[in-house]
């Protein structure tokens, strides 16, 4: 193999350096790439005991709250839209809020009502932090975090399960997307998912655009609306939202297409939603169902909540949120039955 003369290289190495530098000197070359990672709000987090608190471009989003005496289970908490008005009902509910339910919904979260027996939608039984598997991790439009929660029996002494849960902040087009990813495994025994209403992911709404207090109404991906219509629906997604102090506001739940089976919705018009895959009998009257994943064998559920706001009072397209939704999943994880 031929070598090049060291004049040559040097030649050739001083024109790609000068090439490099005059492009940098042309507007907007740097500065368009500078301004497109910066034109993205920052996602970051504050530790504080026992809460977790999230903010986006310097606005405050939400409160991951996992230790609470009254709520024995993890929550978010006062979560904001991006116009800074709150989506979700104040907790404690102040005046103006319905007092049902205060602590049963205290803003977004996932619970079940029926796990071999033990009910923690309900604080029956307490979900317990364990910790942080991965430390929140901010940035340029998304923000991170991992825990691992242990859900005990209701006398407290064993652990049923262990939940892997991963939180994901995306800053998106429509919105601010929270994505909702847990893994559940159990080493002591079988896990049985029984058949209830109160299962699954579920989000309590601002009383200002509940359907029953306010002037806001529940829509699902075919057109149905409010609670007579879309109660125990199967759907894509359910949006809640109306308008508050001159904007529009609203949150959706979209369950993960890659869930065992497709969600139906529990609504209600004084502001529940939830997402539920198990109340085959509770949501239609159908087959019981029991959901029976085997000792060792882990088991998914996923879900994006998008939290949104239109400053001029206009609707969110929220089957375009939904379809941005599907490409932000991360790659399906295996699921053993």
């Amino acid at each position: 193999m031929t070598r090049k003369p060291v004049a040559l290289q040097y030649f050739q190495t001083c024109v790609t350096g000068c090439i490099i530098t005059l492009l940098l000197t042309v507007p907007g070359f740097p500065q368009q790439v500078k301004k497109a990672n910066a034109s993205s709000p920052i996602v970051s987090f504050e530790q504080k005991p026992g809460v977790l608190t999230i903010s986006v471009g310097g606005k405050p989003l939400a409160s991951y709250v996992y230790e609470d005496e009254k709520i024995t289970r993890p929550y978010f908490a006062h979560v904001k839209s991006p116009c800074g008005i709150q989506v979700t009902r104040n907790y404690p509910p102040q005046q103006g809020d319905p007092k049902d339910h205060a602590t049963f919904h205290p803003g977004i979260w996932v619970s079940f009502g029926d796990i071999n027996g033990n009910d923690y939608w309900r604080l029956k039984a307490k979900v317990e932090h364990e910790m942080f598997v991965e430390q929140p991790k901010g940035g340029p439009g998304k923000g991170t975090f991992v825990v691992r929660n242990y859900y005990m029996s209701s006398d407290g002494k064993d652990r049923v399960l262990a939940e892997l849960a991963q939180y994901t902040i995306l800053v998106r087009p429509s919105g601010t997307l929270l994505l909702v990813n847990s893994t559940f495994t159990s080493d002591s025994g079988d896990m049985i998912f029984g058949d209830q209403e109160e299962m699954g992911l579920g989000v309590r709404v601002n009383t200002k655009f509940s359907v029953q207090y306010g002037n806001g109404h529940i829509t699902n991906a075919e057109g149905l609306k409010d609670g007579a219509g879309t109660w125990g629906k199967v759907s894509n997604w359910v949006d809640y939202s109306g308008p508050v102090d001159g904007k529009y506001v609203g949150v959706a739940i979209m369950p993960d297409p890659n869930n065992f089976r497709p969600s139906w919705f529990h609504t209600r018009d004084y502001g529940l939603m939830a997402a539920n895959a198990f109340g085959r009998e509770a949501m239609t009257k159908g087959e019981k169902s029991a959901e029976v994943i085997k000792k060792g064998q882990q088991f998914h559920l996923g879900y994006g909540v998008l939290i949104y706001c239109k400053p001029d009072a206009g609707k969110v397209n929220i089957e375009n949120a939904y379809q941005d939704y599907l490409k932000a999943l991360p790659k399906p994880s295996k699921i053993h039955r």
